[in-house]
């Protein structure tokens, strides 16, 4: 059984249970002196830190409105609000995929809802998140996904030129980062972006990641587009726009790592939100 490690006496913890780890992660949940119970994230040596760390800042910024509150940090532990043990995923089975795309647009709704206070500096510009894109279709030339990624870079390009509007984005919401907490419904596990506000919807057109035939059914990406558009005041077609954009450049990163099975399943789930898209 895995240690917890030693954490800040200020945060008054006297018990921890491992919960998750994933490869960036542990996930501990503690047990405070004053009876609540809270989350401590303590980040591993990875490359890419930088997402978690400019997602704290985000946390911090944003004050629990849409979010779990960040209640602490010390270097690479970071205490958090306990946001509960349901997902998102669930309320499929439970309620239907509309009901759960309609909580997942009202937390996007709350998590870009204006703020007095100035956004964090360190966030991650958008054109900048979409590097592995850009990069896979200059190196893709002559394979057989060259004609995607080409077309979804000169998408992107064009997308970020005439972004009308740049904001705080949570950076990777999807329904397992969705979790019902007693202050409702709450995202965990942001990456702290800056951009086009349709960029934070559009993971969830390829989520859960299990459910493949869902992901690509037509009605439900038409449906899903609605929603979320009318939630958050965005142009469907625009949407629609940014989660092809995204599901290549998903598929991009997967590129990178090699991952065959996982960049062929997210550029078919893009080309059928490509196809909905030619027909708006």
């Amino acid at each position: 059984m895995r240690e917890p490690p030693a954490f800040p006496r200020r945060w008054k913890i006297d018990g921890a249970v491992l919960i998750a780890e994933t490869f960036s992660s542990r996930i501990w949940k503690v047990f405070r002196t004053d009876g609540s119970i809270a989350v401590v994230k303590a980040l591993k040596p990875f490359d890419d830190v930088g997402d978690e760390l400019r997602g704290a800042l985000f946390l911090k910024w944003r004050e629990g409105e849409g979010a779990v509150r960040l209640l602490g940090r010390d270097r690479r532990k970071m205490l958090l609000e306990y946001g509960g043990e349901q997902l998102l995923t669930a309320m499929i089975d439970a309620e239907g995929d509309e009901a759960a795309t309609e909580i997942a647009a009202d937390v996007l709704a709350k998590l870009h809802h204006p703020s007095d206070r100035p956004a964090p500096a360190q966030l991650q510009p958008l054109r900048e998140r979409f590097a592995a894109l850009f990069g896979m279709a200059k190196m893709a030339s002559g394979t057989r996904h060259c004609s995607i990624y080409a077309e979804a870079a000169k998408l992107t390009a064009s997308l970020l030129d005439d972004s009308p509007i740049e904001v705080p984005l949570h950076g990777d919401l999807h329904h397992d980062n969705i979790v019902l907490s007693q202050r409702g419904w709450l995202a965990i596990d942001p990456k702290g972006v800056l951009g086009d506000p349709c960029f934070d919807a559009a993971n969830l057109f390829y989520n859960p990641l299990d459910r493949d035939a869902l992901c690509a059914d037509p009605q439900r990406i038409t449906r899903m587009a609605k929603i979320l558009s009318q939630a958050l005041k965005l142009d469907p077609c625009r949407l629609l726009d940014f989660a092809f954009a995204y599901g290549c450049l998903s598929a991009a990163w997967h590129g990178e790592d090699g991952n065959e099975k996982d960049e062929s399943r997210e550029l078919a789930i893009a080309s059928a939100v490509r196809s909905v898209r030619a027909d708006s």
